[in-house]
């Protein structure tokens, strides 16, 4: 049955071909980045959990040296221009594929029960996606058989140690759950919020997953502490609430603190190096009044609709 093992055999193959390609062009540091993070995706349930521990020490240590600043594209503005003139909208399709096929394979693989975990479907989709967005570009553009891990590379590059953030974030997220944060903070808020003010509990727990993910960087590290000690108790057990739309909407109030905060930094960091810009906080700026009132609506639709 394809599970995980599918989609992190396929993510550690590309860094696999990250890491050799940079080791051949004596870029060290860089070469043992994505050599590690290769390991960690194809090996990780296999060398154990001192093995893990020490991948992620040598990441640490390798991230804390530095890894070189990206080689510059070999494709000049004129070619770009040129390009976009040539092939118009149709720019937009292997992008566009992504999400139409994440869907739709979400809702085939989880109907082919023998084949696929229905667990994993939209993981499993969404690589799936991202293949067949690789093969539709090299269809449409005809790029050098090389290009797209030599443009990988340079992305990789570009986002450089930040790019481990998802992953160790979101096992922080676990850390502090196994440890019983959320409990502990359930216990201190739940003296605070009278126990029939529904309003003040929804409040609660969605500024606490917009806070705690501006504090963490990430919702998928927000989103165990504060269900345990809000959303469970409080708002599914006490009041009913519809357990999806509760842990749904508490991770879209996260994700809008995330669009706040500098801790997310393969977010709103590395995007003002990739575009140059002067400002280091001007994507933040320039999500601000979109997470505040995206923040304030799910507050509203979560009172309105979970708890009918």
């Amino acid at each position: 049955m394809i599970s995980t093992g599918f989609p992190y055999t396929v993510a550690g193959m590309m860094f696999a071909g990250f890491a050799a390609w940079s080791l051949a062009r004596r870029r060290w540091p860089n070469g043992a980045m994505w050599a590690l993070l290769a390991l960690s995706f194809l090996a990780g349930d296999r060398i154990g959990d001192v093995g893990n521990g020490v991948l992620v020490l040598a990441l640490v240590a390798v991230a804390t040296i530095g890894i070189r600043r990206p080689a510059p594209s070999v494709v000049t503005p004129e070619q770009k221009l040129a390009g976009a003139a040539r092939y118009g909208n149709r720019l937009f399709v292997p992008a566009l594929a992504v999400p139409a096929i994440t869907i739709g394979g979400t809702f085939l693989f989880k109907a082919m029960h023998s084949l696929v975990d229905p667990k994993q479907a939209t993981l499993v989709a969404l690589t799936v996606a991202a293949i067949t967005a690789l093969g539709l570009a090299a269809w449409f553009f005809r790029p050098p058989v090389i290009a797209p891990l030599e443009e990988g590379v340079r992305l990789m590059d570009s986002v450089g140690w930040a790019a481990v953030l998802p992953q160790m974030l979101a096992a922080l997220g676990a850390l502090f759950a196994a440890a019983g944060l959320g409990e502990t903070m359930g216990g201190l808020l739940g003296g605070l919020i009278p126990g029939d003010n529904l309003i003040a509990a929804v409040i609660v727990y969605m500024g606490g997953m917009a806070l705690l993910t501006m504090a963490m960087g990430n919702a998928f590290a927000a989103f165990p502490v504060m269900t345990a000690a809000v959303g469970l108790p409080l708002l599914i057990h006490a009041h009913h609430g519809h357990p999806a739309a509760v842990a749904a909407l508490g991770m879209l109030a996260g994700f809008c603190g995330t669009l706040l905060t500098p801790m997310a930094a393969n977010f709103n960091i590395v995007p003002v190096g990739l575009l140059n810009l002067s400002d280091r906080y001007a994507v933040i700026r320039a999500q601000a009044p979109t997470a505040i009132l995206l923040w304030i609506a799910n507050i509203f639709i979560l009172y309105w609709m979970a708890f009918r």
